[in-house]
């Protein structure tokens, strides 16, 4: 679209540019055509745009993916955008704000990739809410100005470096593609704009770490980022053993250390037993015959190794909502990792019976102690189940968890509906016996949402 165009639809929409709302319409064709390239569209691809404002993107998009989801803030713009592609059954427009719309039903949908010109006031809370991990995005190309852009990719030394700039960093690597001039806007700002690529962060480049506990240490230390940062920081453990471990003076202060180091520094202050143990392959389990008899003892490498039969439990926790926990499982686990799994789930120990191994499974993966559990089915041993004889469980459970990095990457609740829809377009997300597990628990819920 082009600078006539734009004004028309101002115009007719009735739609004066707020400069609350960061409301600069790209007028450039050029420009929208180059920043839509390097969103690299495939035709399988989803699309969600935040900030469609009058099309200028949407309109280079639209031809060319296969799913295209609107998110506009402005009622008006959000009106036009509904009106410009009532005949066009795969654009959805949702009137909505980027910050708090919610992005987990982007699951069922992928790939997915993400692009936005956004304003700078709700840029970060827009950048949080769609590619916070885990997430379903697998590529970004956003648009802000330029000295927010500069504080995302900002390194220690760099007057801009901060939390920002580590939020963004822990899951994806941005790089700066080109300067955007004000001429190339209207109205025009008065600030160059930066187009920025985010790619996924290879997860096994840093240790594992539990991510809301490294976003609480960081805000901590940034809220006095000139001070040592041992200040801000818990009385246990030992500050200087914490120092010298993450080798830093223990006069540092938090605009000196990398990403990797506050990994390894938020890994002394996890307290979790399993913090960074993904799995210990010397663990001792019962192995059995087709009808669940114990025949001896072996080690968690020799049953997985020769596929030799075991027992394991399943348990899907519910809100209050009825909504699922899922959990996305580690990359650094020796099977299914980076898939979604049962809330918790885990093999019984030689010798321990599945009820006793349930409850210490949820202790162990989210924190969830004494809860009352309701066993809903079994499994027989398959290749599909890993050849593992199965107990089900449900459970109730609101408020906080807390769960190993190694093991879990994150949690999130899920509508039944929407599980059920992720898992016929998109069963390879899951580990494998999660599609048998789930129908077992499916029956229960009736037609809740």
């Amino acid at each position: 679209m082009n600078s006539k165009q734009i004004h028309q639809v101002l115009d007719t929409f009735n739609v004066t540019p707020s400069k609350s709302l960061g409301q600069n319409f790209l007028t450039d064709e050029n420009i929208a055509r180059w920043i839509v390239s390097q969103l690299d569209i495939q035709p399988e691809d989803c699309v969600v745009e935040v900030g469609p404002g009058t099309g200028a993107l949407t309109e280079h998009m639209a031809p060319l993916c296969r799913k295209l989801i609107l998110v506009e803030f402005d009622a008006r713009l959000a009106a036009y955008q509904r009106e410009r592609w009532a005949e066009s059954p795969h654009v959805e427009v949702h009137h909505a704000d980027g910050a708090s719309w919610d992005p987990r039903r982007l699951f069922a949908e992928r790939p997915v990739k993400f692009m936005g010109n956004l304003p700078y006031s709700a840029g970060g809370a827009i950048l949080a809410n769609f590619l916070t991990s885990p997430c379903a995005c697998e590529r970004a190309v956003v648009m802000l100005q330029k000295e927010f852009i500069d504080r995302i990719l900002a390194v220690p030394g760099d007057d801009a470096y901060g939390l920002l700039s580590l939020r963004i960093q822990m899951d994806w690597v941005p790089k700066a593609l080109k300067t955007v001039p004000p001429e190339a806007f209207s109205p025009r700002p008065k600030i160059d704009s930066t187009v920025m690529l985010l790619t996924p962060r290879n997860p096994l480049e840093l240790p594992p770490f539990n991510h809301r506990l490294m976003d609480e240490l960081m805000r901590r230390c940034f809220a006095q980022r000139r001070k040592q940062m041992h200040k801000q920081l818990p009385d246990t453990p030992s500050w200087p053993e914490v120092a010298a471990a993450v080798g830093i003076p223990v006069t540092a202060r938090p605009e000196e250390l990398g990403l990797s180091q506050w990994a390894t520094l938020t890994n002394h202050y996890d307290s979790h037993p399993l913090a960074t143990i993904a799995q210990k392959d010397d663990e001792l389990f019962d192995v059995v015959d087709e009808q669940d008899n114990v025949l001896r003892q072996a080690s968690r490498r020799e049953v997985h190794g020769n596929n030799l039969m075991h027992r394991a439990v399943h348990i899907l926790v519910f809100n209050k909502k009825h909504n699922c926990l899922l959990q996305k499982r580690s990359m650094f686990k020796d099977r299914h990792p980076g898939v979604w799994d049962s809330s918790a789930a885990g093999h019984l120990d030689a010798g321990e019976d599945y009820i006793t191994a349930a409850h210490r499974e949820l202790k162990e993966e989210l924190g969830i102690e004494n809860a009352r559990l309701v066993e809903v089915g079994s499994l027989p041993p398959s290749e599909q189940t890993g050849y593992e004889h199965v107990r089900i469980f449900a459970a109730m459970q609101d408020g906080r968890i807390s769960f190993p990095a190694a093991e879990i990457e994150g949690v999130l609740p899920f509508p039944a509906k929407l599980i059920d829809a992720w898992l016929a377009n998109r069963p390879e997300d899951f580990a494998s016996s999660f599609a048998l597990c789930w129908q077992k628990v499916r029956c229960m819920l009736g037609n809740k949402e």
